[in-house]
């Protein structure tokens, strides 16, 4: 691929494998290898597992998922959520997995939001009291900074104010002050000490404006590394089962542009600028899993697949997994303004399981193979009923949208409707789910598809590799010369 940068993005509800993606894009046998991730959205909760071919493996939350390889930087734009104390312990493992400079290659911009223990004690209680309607957070914070950053507007913490103690602590003062009021004594460290240990962090982490990006756009190939999963987004996920964040490619365009490198425009608009300029990469396993409650149409429980770095969590739930499902993987790519290519990961489990490709579902009579999106930006317009047209506007759906609204109405395994299979015969082998992968997000219009494999080969030799079926690295790259 020709393009300088590269926007990484998951096609589902995360956990598709985009840190082997981001690791194979920095390699250094790549001809032109990425020199710097850049993230973009989400923060510590994110959970990106690289396994390297000597057997070193990290699970990237805040750094860039290419830190294995020496030299990549890693930087945490304005659109991270930002925590400190993660950032140190992460440090600490990859420290221990052969990575001992890893906060030396770390910049943070100076205007991303401060995750701290009271955001985290807070999300956790409101959590905790939803009960059996629990959202399947990750406990970690990140909704609740996101939340009180709207609801007083240039008054929640920033990393700038990790090096101004007397702002620092009268705005930690007001945060801790205010969700106290809120919800009860939630505990946590002193503010004092807190502010002893963000100096410590302002000291050790170059703190840097939004003049760095563009100077470091400009200097070499990057990749941007999202977090979460597009089914997962603030916007166009299916509320209240999503994250607090966008996770299309919207907010590494916007950075594209404010460093000059393109037009700025919301997801969907799929400008041209953007894409002569970055590579759009929408990552997906062969197979859907979803980690937590909320909408599965395919999820099977019969598949059984080994999943060492992914599994019941405190907060989040369950993991769950499925067949794939074209029909919200053509949504994804859709509200997200199509992909440029699709990495497949995963193969090696596809070539051992019989997986089933869901084309349609069929509710109150009827087949649905399109979601309707909504207007960008937009939480009061409503999904596409499950016959396929808007309904309506409920009292339900009026404010937000609302999962009840999801074709099938999968509000949870126990109560999802039928769907319309495809079974492919899987022992022809992996490229031959490949090319069925291929139309679990259709193309609008035909284009020619050539393939590259991810296996650190001959550009076009085609083969894949045979890793373990515990590993993401067995995938292959798709590039449409048209859009999807």
């Amino acid at each position: 691929m020709e393009s300088r940068h590269y926007i990484v993005c998951g096609l589902g509800f995360g956990d598709e494998g985009k840190g082997s993606v981001i690791d194979f894009l920095c390699s250094p046998r790549r001809p032109d290898p990425a020199r710097t991730v850049i993230r973009f959205n989400g923060g510590a909760q994110a959970a990106h597992n690289v396994l390297t071919a000597d057997g070193r493996h990290h699970t990237f939350a805040q750094f860039g998922s290419g830190s294995f390889t020496s030299g990549v930087r890693t930087h945490l734009s304005r659109f991270v959520l930002v925590d400190p104390l993660a950032l140190a312990a992460e440090a600490d493992g990859l420290a221990s997995a052969g990575v001992p400079d890893a906060l030396d290659r770390l910049t943070v911009d100076r205007d991303a939001l401060l995750v701290t223990p009271y955001h985290q004690a807070a999300n956790r209680a409101r959590e905790a009291a939803r009960g059996r309607d629990r959202h399947g957070s990750c406990g970690m914070g990140i909704g609740e900074t996101a939340r009180y950053a709207l609801a007083w507007p240039g008054d929640g913490p920033r990393v700038a104010d990790c090096a101004a103690p007397r702002a620092l602590a009268r705005s930690l003062g007001r945060l801790r002050d205010r969700l106290c009021d809120e919800l009860g004594p939630l505990g946590g460290p002193s503010v004092d000490s807190l502010c002893d240990v963000y100096r410590t962090f302002a000291n050790r982490v170059a703190l840097v404006d939004g003049g760095y990006l563009r100077r470091l756009l400009r200097a070499g190939p990057a990749v941007f590394e999202g977090a979460q999963g597009i089914l997962l987004d603030e916007w166009r996920g299916f509320h209240p089962y999503t994250t607090w964040s966008t996770t299309t490619f919207a907010n590494a365009e916007t950075l594209l542009a404010e460093a000059g490198l393109a037009e700025a425009g919301l997801a969907g608009a799929g400008l041209a600028e953007a894409r002569d300029t970055a590579v759009r990469l929408g990552v997906v396993r062969c197979y859907l899993t979803r980690h937590g409650p909320g909408p599965f149409v395919t999820e099977d429980p019969t598949l059984e697949f080994p999943e060492p770095h992914n599994g019941t969590g405190t907060w989040q739930g369950a993991f769950r997994i499925g067949h794939p499902d074209a029909v919200a993987l053509r949504y994804a790519a859709e509200v997200a303004g199509g992909v440029d290519g699709v990495a497949l990961t995963h193969l090696d489990v596809a070539a051992r399981h019989r997986l089933r490709l869901c084309r349609a579902y069929q509710a109150d009579g009827r087949m649905v193979s399109r979601i309707e999106p909504g207007p960008e930006h937009d939480l009061s317009w409503w999904c596409c009923a499950p016959t396929g047209r808007r309904p309506p506007p409920s009292a339900a759906c009026r404010r937000r949208r609302c999962y009840r609204c999801y074709p099938a109405r999968a509000a949870s395994s126990r109560e999802r409707s039928s769907a319309s299979w495809v079974s492919p015969s899987v022992p022809s082998g992996p490229a031959s789910l490949t090319s069925r992968c291929q139309n679990a997000v259709r193309r609008r219009r035909p284009a020619p598809v050539r393939t590259m494999p991810f296996t650190r080969r001959s550009r076009g030799s085609g083969r894949l590799s045979t890793a373990p079926s515990s590993s993401s690295r067995s995938m292959t790259l798709v590039r449409l010369d048209g859009s999807y």
